[in-house]
């Protein structure tokens, strides 16, 4: 191409011009935190890197590292404590005694490890995280603004729910309920596995029949009406249906007019993903079990989706995520986040939704009745108000572990920061 010629008048595909914007935003991610962090290169080395699992967070794990200078950051990784140690066992003559602001040299060495085994992308997440935790707290800066941010300084949530759907009263009743939480969550998600008698977790499914996709079109319609257009609601699925069964369900629930329909089909990209697509006028929304932009790319080249939903600690960290988020932004796709996870993955999600400019919202599992996940702060607790989580405030993500919580939530059988 000439220079100065434009790649549009010159013929250039979409795919041609995804290809060009990946190239810019790839290199544009570092260079706030290689700014910031030029002064502090190889004065602090990383000591030690160890997992610890609680319960309650989805079964992903903590991440802690240690420096000579006697600061810690913290990630979470989607993985067991024993995978994420075994995995780390792999990869420590990568990171100790290494430079932790070296994170672009860091997640390039992790990722692109291929023998003896392949990277685990979800280990190496909670790896990512725990290193931009690190950096703030080195240069004394919050993870939003070393990632060039914010654009925001709250950022939207959704939650979960759920009822007899089937009965107008129970709707209702959830309805007053979910209107008198403190946090003033206006986003909720719910699934359809009461409406069809396929388990949620389950496996992959038969094709639904014509009166399962009617008790689907009733209970969200009842949900609707109980609820009013003032709550958004998502259609919450786990990748267990078949084309045929997806495309009915979009549009059993078009009515109602849901926020999204998540994960309808089996999680990679097949050409199913676009029959949905092109079938459906219900945002379609996937992706908390695709790692890197290497498993968003065909979904995004394809226009398969509406709205890209990572989760940061399987997809690579924040910065796997990033340069998802930035890819995702040159055909002006937003991108949610996955998160069923502890207080650290709600931190780090706040400072990642503050940064880009693409946000949609952010799950989470903050608000519960027993506020599990807000026990787990010593101090600097989350505040969510009108459904927005403000971002928290300190160096690094301001995570600030009750570590007493930790001791006394930790997974059977496993050691304390081990």
């Amino acid at each position: 191409m000439k220079t100065g010629t434009c790649p549009v008048r010159s013929g250039c595909t979409r795919r041609d011009l995804l290809r060009l914007g990946a190239g810019v935003v790839a290199g544009s991610l570092f260079a706030p935190l290689a700014a910031l962090a030029a002064p502090e290169r190889n004065k602090v080395k990383i000591t030690r890197i160890q997992a610890m699992a609680i319960r309650g967070i989805a079964n992903n794990c903590l991440i802690r590292i240690d420096t000579d200078a006697g600061l810690s950051g913290y990630g979470e990784a989607g993985s067991s404590g024993p995978m994420a140690r075994a995995r780390i066992e792999t990869m420590k003559d990568l990171l100790i005694g290494k430079d932790p602001l070296a994170i672009e040299v860091h997640f390039h060495n992790m990722t692109t490890l291929m023998h003896t085994y392949m990277a685990h992308v979800p280990t190496i997440s909670g790896i990512d995280v725990a290193l931009w935790d690190l950096a703030g707290k080195i240069l004394s800066q919050p993870v939003c603004r070393l990632l060039g941010g914010p654009f925001r300084d709250a950022i939207p949530m959704y939650s979960h729910g759920g009822c007899d759907m089937l009965s107008p009263a129970s709707c209702r009743d959830w309805a007053q309920r979910i209107k008198q939480q403190p946090e003033g969550f206006t986003a909720f998600k719910v699934g359809p596995d009461r409406l069809t008698g396929v388990p949620a977790m389950g496996r992959f499914f038969p094709t639904l029949s014509a009166a399962q996709l009617g008790r689907v079109a009733r209970g969200f319609a009842n949900l609707r009406e109980a609820v009013g257009l003032e709550i958004d609601l998502g259609v919450h699925c786990h990748n267990e249906y078949d084309t045929p069964s997806a495309i009915g369900m979009a549009k059993a629930v078009e009515p109602m007019q849901p926020m999204f329909l998540e994960d309808a089909l089996n999680v990679p990209y097949s050409e199913g993903w676009m029959a949905l697509k092109r079938a459906s006028r219900v945002p379609i929304l996937t992706g908390e079990k695709l790692e890197l932009v290497r498993g968003f790319k065909p979904f995004l080249d394809n226009q398969a989706l509406d709205v890209a939903h990572p989760d940061l600690a399987f997809a690579g960290g924040i910065t796997g995520t990033r340069k998802i988020a930035d890819y995702a932004a040159l055909t002006r796709t937003p991108v949610a986040l996955h998160n069923v996870g502890s207080l650290v993955l709600c931190c780090a999600n706040a400072h990642f939704g503050a940064a880009i400019q693409n946000f949609f919202r952010s799950e989470s599992a903050l608000g519960r009745p027993n506020r599990y996940v807000e026990r787990m702060a010593r101090s600097n607790p989350l505040v969510v108000k009108g459904g927005l989580l403000k971002v928290p405030e300190g160096p690094g993500l301001g995570v600030d572990l009750d570590e007493d919580f930790l001791r006394k939530n930790l997974v059977e059988g496993e050691p304390y920061w081990a």
